[in-house]
């Protein structure tokens, strides 16, 4: 998931250190046993993982 979110920051924000915008709002992500929360920042070309969600299933 890491990955894909990586790929997807690089093809939507192509220009990342000259990029002059403000950085898009965090996101969530469903996935099979919980969920995680992201924020791309877009300057530092990065993507962080806010906070993982697991539900224990």
């Amino acid at each position: 998931m890491a990955d894909e979110l990586g790929r997807a920051a690089e093809a939507l924000q192509v220009h990342g250190q000259a990029y002059n915008g403000i950085d898009p709002r965090g996101h969530e992500m469903i996935v099979t046993s919980g969920r995680f929360g992201y924020e791309v920042v877009v300057r530092s070309e990065r993507v962080h993982i806010v906070q993982i969600t697991h539900l224990g299933l």
